[in-house]
């Protein structure tokens, strides 16, 4: 259960992807808005609320748990397509 006043629903499309790639990210704040990425990019701090995903955690930003309701993959699309350009490979 996640530690907010109500539940974020998190996608399918990002549980699964989260668990293929089997990595911690973090759900932070960027000029684009809403923004999931690695945690090798955006370090979790103290006050992200931790969502388990299988093994893994799906750290949100205090600041943005305010405002969400659910997380979706257009969240993650911006981090995609850096690996993509940075021949990153996820999974």
């Amino acid at each position: 259960m996640i530690d907010t006043p109500r539940e974020i629903k998190v996608e399918n499309e990002v549980e699964d992807f989260i668990l293929k790639s089997n990595k911690d990210y973090r759900l932070c704040t960027t000029c684009g808005g809403p923004a999931i990425v690695s945690i090798d990019m955006s370090m979790p701090k103290e006050s992200d609320i931790k969502v388990k995903i299988g093994d893994n955690t799906l750290h949100v930003s205090k600041v943005q748990a305010r405002y969400i309701r659910q997380i979706d993959m257009r969240m993650l699309l911006g981090y995609l397509n850096y690996c993509e350009r940075n021949g990153i490979e996820e999974y």
